[in-house]
């Protein structure tokens, strides 16, 4: 238990990168006829809910995948799962088993763990952040300690 606990930061990172991928691609299928191409019928231009809930899955995946405002993408994400399933699916039983919304489920509390734990390493937003030179302070949202509070 020791060793997975010394790669648990590299293991939220690969399940976030596989999430975020696998729901990408599931965006990508239904916008873009590719990989299979979507399941069902494909969404007219801007149809709701489909052609919205592909955008999500195609924008909220790749930001995963990235790394790139993770939290709020997920939770995006797994909003968008949670509509689908209480909404598409739920209606055709109770259970996912039941009415085919065993993706959606999955995929809701997969990106719900990802909002709550974090991205893990190997993530793209330090990298497009622009570097501080030593010496720069960090800018916060306080006055200075020599600046008065009144006038």
């Amino acid at each position: 238990m020791e060793a997975l606990e010394k790669r648990r930061e590299h293991v939220i990172a690969l399940f976030r990168i596989v999430t975020g991928l696998l729901f990408a691609c599931h965006g990508a299928a239904t916008l873009f006829d590719v990989l299979g191409g979507p399941h069902g019928a494909a969404p007219d231009f801007a149809a709701w809910p489909g052609w919205w809930a592909a955008v999500v899955q195609l924008v909220g995946g790749t930001l995963v995948l990235c790394g790139l405002a993770t939290r709020p993408a997920a939770i995006l994400c797994s909003g968008s799962m949670a509509y689908a399933y209480f909404v598409e699916h739920q209606p055709d039983g109770l259970f996912p088993i039941e009415n085919g919304g065993e993706a959606a489920a999955m995929f809701c509390w997969s990106f719900l763990l990802v909002a709550a734990v974090g991205p893990g390493r190997w993530t793209l937003g330090p990298r497009l952040r622009p570097r501080r030179r030593e010496g720069d302070r960090p800018v916060t949202g306080s006055l200075p300690t020599d600046t008065p509070t009144s006038a």
